[in-house]
């Protein structure tokens, strides 16, 4: 061979030589692959799936956000933030009193029934009337003051003319001086007569007449009193002290002494309806009450009516104002506002008080604001995240025992075993999932059910009315494997039934089931979102993207209030979209067909 026809085969066979090699290398490499566990040809196919990878980062996202991020969180799920804002409140009730009160003298009684008689004897014109066996006299020194008195007979005259006989009611000697000083009385038929410093009176009893002293018992008057501290409440009450600051503003006075101690009155307000009485000491004026035709009431028994309050409104209502500002000792100002008209008004006062902080908007402190119930959105999330996941999970989990133990010994024993489970399925089918999931939330609602408890058994109902899917696919599957050749050997060496089914069977129908399960994940969290929208799912305290949902039941919450709302809808549709995902990346992986 020459040289030129050697050198054309030796190029001939690098040629041959090279094209071998890469077919070698070829080989090698699907040699390489064929070598690789199934498992590891699952995982290959997986990760190459970019849905699939994007699905399990999404989850995974999701999982670090609902069970991480509430132990991250400074707040707990229930946790009720509030605010404080100056809010008007009711601080006191006016009326104008058109009605006379009483008040009984020291030691004296006057009882409703006495009132009413001397509302009859005024009507008639009489100065005296008989109640609860006593006979009262009363004068009025003013059309709004009465000065009541109880009659002390002293003695009882029978005859006419002058001409009586006394008897005494302590059964003494009559003083002369006494007796003619009413026999004058009588003959000027005066109903009255002074002897001795004292004033007689003289009232007719039948056929007799009797006259006596007559002893201070009670008043009645339009004005109200109210001291201006709770320490001369008594004093500022009773009958001495009303008696003479109403005479001393009657007559003209303005001033009176009680006890040894001297009292000005000042009068303030339109048509002298406010009377400030004040205490001199010293030459020193101190508010130590208030008279006036107002009734004033607080609308809080804490509050004290101090009489600056009283004059300055007195003052509001004369002026026709609706508004008037009191200094107080410290400067500091307060605005009362006033409404009403007539005879009865109300005052109200700015009052800090303790709020809900309820849509708050997103802040530094809640970056998603917070709820109708002034809840951190954000951690609620979080909370709701963990019930939403951990729901999905356990009914996953309990479908599959359920429908892999009735579709295992259903599809490996047929004949009228396979009948009997397969029209139970079908009976079991024929219940309506959600007439009955509804009906069950109502039956919760109704219990009052514990929002723990709540959560289990929402699981266990959901779980429960969801395994036949599962039953009918492990059935169908094991129907097509029991007549293989590795479930003849099964029975060639004696392995128990319960083993063939769960350790040779149920494993190769796991993939199939995996996708099953991972698929239907998102179905069960979007059914439990439902659940929770509807109020018939889980309950406060606990939290659920559904349950948080449920806040935007009507227009206004949903178009100003999106941050309560559409964070939880988002994660509800990344959850559901990452299972989806994962569910088509494990289908495809599982497909021996799938060729990347």
């Amino acid at each position: 061979m020459s040289d030129d026809n050697k050198k054309f085969a030796g190029t001939a066979d690098s040629s041959k030589n090279t094209a071998d090699n890469k077919s070698k290398q070829k080989l090698d490499d699907e040699q390489r692959v064929k070598v690789l566990s199934p498992s590891m040809l699952v995982f290959k196919r997986f990760i190459r799936n970019r849905l699939a990878i994007t699905g399990l980062i999404i989850l995974i996202a999701m999982f670090l956000f609902s069970f991480l991020g509430g132990v991250l969180s400074p707040y707990s799920q229930a946790q009720v933030f509030r605010k404080y804002e100056y809010t008007n409140k009711d601080y006191a009730t006016i009326a104008k009193n058109n009605e006379l009160r009483y008040a009984a003298a020291e030691g004296q009684t006057f009882s409703t029934a006495a009132y009413a008689q001397l509302v009859l004897a005024r009507n008639n014109d009489l100065n005296s009337f008989t109640a609860d066996g006593n006979t009262y006299t009363f004068s009025e020194p003013s059309p709004d003051f009465i000065k009541i008195s109880v009659f002390e007979k002293t003695a009882t005259a029978t005859g006419r003319k002058n001409i009586f006989v006394y008897k005494t009611v302590d059964g003494s000697a009559l003083d002369p001086e006494l007796q003619a000083a009413f026999e004058a009385a009588n003959i000027a038929k005066q109903t009255e007569f002074e002897f001795g410093g004292d004033t007689y009176y003289i009232v007719e009893e039948g056929k007799e007449k009797a006259f006596g002293k007559a002893v201070p018992a009670a008043l009645a008057s339009k004005m109200i009193f109210d001291a201006a501290s709770s320490d001369n409440s008594a004093l500022v009450s009773s009958y001495e002290f009303r008696v003479a600051a109403e005479e001393a503003f009657l007559n003209g006075t303005r001033a009176f002494e009680l006890n040894g101690a001297n009292y000005v009155l000042e009068v303030d307000g339109a048509e002298d309806d406010s009377i400030i009485i004040d205490l001199m000491e010293g030459g020193n004026a101190t508010h130590f009450a208030t008279m006036s035709d107002l009734i004033i009431n607080p609308s809080q028994a804490d509050t004290f009516i101090t009489p600056e309050f009283r004059t300055a409104v007195s003052e509001a209502i004369a002026a026709g104002e609706t508004s008037f500002t009191l200094t107080a000792e410290d400067g500091t100002e307060t605005q009362y506002t006033l409404s009403g008209s007539g005879t009865t008004y109300t005052v109200q006062a700015p009052v800090l008080t303790q709020l809900i902080d309820m849509y708050a908007q997103p802040s530094w402190e809640h970056p998603l604001g917070t709820d109708s119930n002034g809840m951190d959105v954000m951690t609620r999330l979080m909370y709701g995240g963990r019930i939403s996941l951990m729901v999905g999970f356990v009914v996953i989990l309990i479908e599959m025992v359920i429908g892999i133990i009735i579709g295992g010994i259903s599809g490996y024993f047929g004949g009228w075993v396979d009948t009997l489970l397969m029209r139970f399925l079908d009976l079991f089918n024929c219940i309506p999932f959600w007439p009955m999931v509804i009906i069950a939330g109502s039956i919760m609602d109704t219990m009052e059910i514990d929002p723990y408890a709540r959560v289990f058994l929402l699981m266990v109902i959901l779980g429960v009315l969801s395994w036949p899917g599962i039953a009918r696919v492990v059935r169908g599957q094991i129907l097509a494997l029991r007549e293989q050749d590795f479930m003849v050997a099964t029975e060639a060496t004696g392995i128990r039934i319960s083993k063939r089914i769960f350790r040779h069977l149920v494993p190769n129908v796991m993939p199939l089931l995996i996708v099953q399960a991972t698929m239907g994940l998102g179905s069960i969290i979007i059914t439990e979102a439902t659940l929770s929208y509807l109020g018939l799912g889980i309950k406060y305290p606990l939290a659920s993207w559904g349950s948080i949902i449920n806040a935007a039941t009507n227009l206004y919450v949903m178009t100003n209030y999106w941050f309560i709302w559409i964070p939880a809808g988002f994660l509800i549709l990344l959850t559901v979209l990452g299972f989806n995902f994962v569910g088509d990346g494990l289908r495809d992986a599982f497909d021996p067909k799938m060729k990347r």
